[in-house]
């Protein structure tokens, strides 16, 4: 096959992120991005601010190939580092602060760090986990940001970023699986250039106030050490949106910035939307403007009721550290909670198939279940300097998630568990999300995990652990979900071995890093304590 002709003077275009900015640059350089209660800066600002931090970087020593790794709260310091690590030609090392120490310090060696740029809320962390370092590293302290900016505020505006392959390693992050290690996850520039596009045509093209444009003004609720903050703060900043970034979580400063800044998107676990609905402030705040993409965690249905009656437009999406994230998404121009729910289609140049375990489809008639598997172009590859975790995740060419569902006619995406989260019992297998969104959607009920306890008989059966609403009645709240299920049973729509055998409640459920439930740590404290009312 003849290759295309071209002049010798055209130029190639590699996909690098450096280009996500071109746009930017020129048509919104007056647009704001701010930053929590004190920062306000333009994208003329953005681009010279880059600019200062990788010479600042280079002045550190960091060069091509090397990796940064930043320990910071959302801010305007993060959004930088997004873009000026990676167009250096260094890897942005996005260090989860969530994990317990040892976990940072086992990451932190794993990924072998050059520098860290750490905010003096994390300073001790560093402190007590440095004599662990397994080599040499810059710390770079920035205090509450202002030793930030004496850090760059001297350096030269300009910078001459430089082409280079787009399948050099642009960002570096750790998963926060439940069991051993944390697993090192890498991704490309031409990988996050085309997730940014993925995005934007998959959130995008969307009638009316619907989905993610040139008109909202976006507020990310994800951590930014988490999946690059799930890829929207690419995609806003290649559409020069406003953006406005919180700093550390906390619900009233959240629904002040909402109310503020006029935020329209948002994206987050339900655990972080539910302690926003929770606020006390949250009743007197306009919030029918704000569109929220739910994701990392099943999306409740006491959850969609709640978002609907305080007038929030709510939607499920579906992805995974390994996958960049971005899969699925439901049909963000319905109205329909059904729909809204809905895992949803999958995303351009997404290949999704539901199969069984050896990779036969089944059915899309909306029944049958088995495993995810994905193709896409923005995948992780492997696991770093893990072969075998890395073979087991894309074992027959096609990348595993873990997850079980089934498709629908129409194309559409459900998830009902995770492999892992199966209840099987008498030789029937049970959804532990099918129990969890019938109990959620009963009144009193805060949050709810479905987990399988180990059983002489039956092999396991289903309990629920659930935790109350403030003020409700831990009786009348336990008849209403067995009343709920038992209904659901009555009429067809699960198993008569789905009926719990107990449901404990609990002052709290365990979360991971990232406001995941997590199931492993339920068990083991459904198992072991003691003190636990049933």
């Amino acid at each position: 096959m003849s290759p295309l002709s071209s002049s010798p003077n055209a130029y190639g275009y590699p996909l690098l992120i450096k280009h996500l900015l071109t746009r930017s640059n020129i048509a919104s350089a007056c647009q704001e991005i701010v930053s929590g209660a004190d920062m306000r800066l333009s994208y003329a600002d953005l681009g010279k601010r880059i600019c200062q931090l990788a010479n600042a970087l280079k002045a550190s020593g960091i060069c091509e190939g090397m990796r940064v790794g930043v320990m910071d709260w959302d801010t305007h310091r993060y959004l930088e580092c997004f873009f000026a690590v990676p167009m250096m030609g260094a890897t942005l090392f996005t260090i989860n602060v969530r994990l317990s120490p040892a976990q940072i310090l086992y990451t932190i060696n794993h990924g072998k760090s050059d520098l860290i740029i750490v905010h003096r809320d994390f300073i001790p962390i560093i402190d007590d986990i440095k004599s662990g370092f397994s080599r040499d590293i810059v710390i770079v302290p920035i205090g509450d940001g202002d030793g930030y900016e004496e850090w760059i505020g001297e350096a030269p505006t300009s910078f001459d970023f430089p082409d280079f392959d787009e399948n050099q390693t642009a960002t570096l992050f750790y998963t926060t699986g439940t069991t051993g290690s944390p697993k090192g996850v890498s991704y490309s520039h031409r990988q996050l250039v085309l997730h940014t596009l993925g995005l934007l045509a998959g959130f995008g093209g969307r009638p009316g106030n619907a989905g993610f444009h040139r008109g909202d003004v976006y507020m990310p609720l994800t951590p930014l050490f988490h999946v690059h903050g799930w890829g929207f703060p690419y995609a806003a900043t290649l559409l020069g949106l406003r953006q406005v970034y919180p700093g550390r979580y906390a619900p009233d400063i959240i629904l002040q910035l909402i109310a503020q800044e006029g935020v329209t998107f948002s994206h987050c676990v339900p655990t972080v939307l539910s302690m926003v609905l929770d606020h006390p402030d949250c009743s007197q705040i306009d919030l029918s403007c704000w569109k929220v993409i739910i994701g990392g965690a099943a999306l409740p249905r006491g959850l969609l009721d709640r978002t609907a009656a305080a007038g929030i437009s709510l939607h499920a999406a579906y992805g995974m550290s390994e996958t960049c994230p971005f899969l699925t998404v439901a049909d963000l121009s319905s109205n329909d909670p059904d729909v809204q729910s809905q895992t949803g289609f999958p995303g351009p140049l997404v290949d999704l198939r539901v199969v069984t375990p050896d990779m036969k489809d089944v059915p899309h008639d909306g029944e049958t279940t088995g495993e995810v598997v994905v193709r896409a172009p923005w995948l992780t590859q492997g696991y770093l300097d893990n072969l075998q975790a890395s073979n087991e995740l894309w074992a027959g060419g096609y990348l595993h998630t873990g997850d079980v569902g089934y498709i629908r006619e129409d194309g559409s995406l459900q998830i009902t568990d995770r492999l892992k989260d199966v209840i099987k019992t008498g030789g029937e297998w049970i959804s532990s999300l099918a129990l969890e969104n019938i109990a959620s959607s009963c009144s009193g009920i805060e949050e709810v995990a479905a987990i399988g306890l180990p059983h002489e008989k039956w092999g396991e059966r289903p309990v629920l652990v659930a935790r109350l609403l403030k003020d409700a009645d831990l009786d009348l709240v336990r008849m209403s979900v067995m009343e709920a299920i038992q209904s659901s049973v009555d009429a067809g729509e699960l198993s008569k071995w789905a009926v719990p055998d107990d449901i404990i409640f609990v002052p709290r459920l365990p979360k991971t890093s990232v406001g995941k439930l997590d199931k492993k740590l339920v068990r083991q404290e459904v198992s072991t304590r003691a003190d636990l009312k049933s």
